[in-house]
C-alpha cells in the first residue's frame, strides 16, 4: 500500500524591512522572488520609508524569502528586518506590490 504525504500547513510571514528600500526596485524584486517560491502575499511601501512584506506558503519557502530579504541579494540596502512567522489563517491570491 502506497503512503500519501501529509501536506505541510502553510505559514505566514509578516515583515517590515528597514533601510534604503524604496525607489530601488525592492518591491518588484521581492515579488519576483516570492513568485519563484510559489508564495502569495504583498510588498507595500510604508510612509516611514520601510517596506511591509506579507507572504504565505510552505515553511521552507517562507524561510527562503526571509533569508533573501536579509541578504545582499535584495536590492537597495537593508539595515534591519523585523519578522514574525506564524501559522497561516485564510488564503491570499498571487503576490502583489503596492
Amino acid at each position: 500500500m502506497e503512503q500519501q504525504e501529509t501536506p505541510v500547513p502553510a505559514v505566514r510571514l509578516d515583515a517590515v524591512v528597514h533601510g534604503r528600500v524604496q525607489g530601488v526596485g525592492f518591491r518588484y524584486f521581492t515579488a519576483l522572488k516570492a513568485r519563484e517560491l510559489s508564495l502569495s502575499g504583498s510588498a507595500v511601501n510604508r510612509p516611514d520609508g520601510t517596506v511591509e512584506v506579507t507572504a504565505v506558503g510552505s515553511p521552507s519557502a517562507v524561510q527562503q524569502l526571509l533569508d533573501w530579504l536579509k541578504s545582499r541579494q535584495a536590492p537597495g540596502r537593508v539595515t534591519m528586518v523585523e519578522a514574525e512567522i506564524a501559522p497561516a489563517t485564510g488564503t491570499l491570491n498571487g503576490f502583489h506590490t503596492g
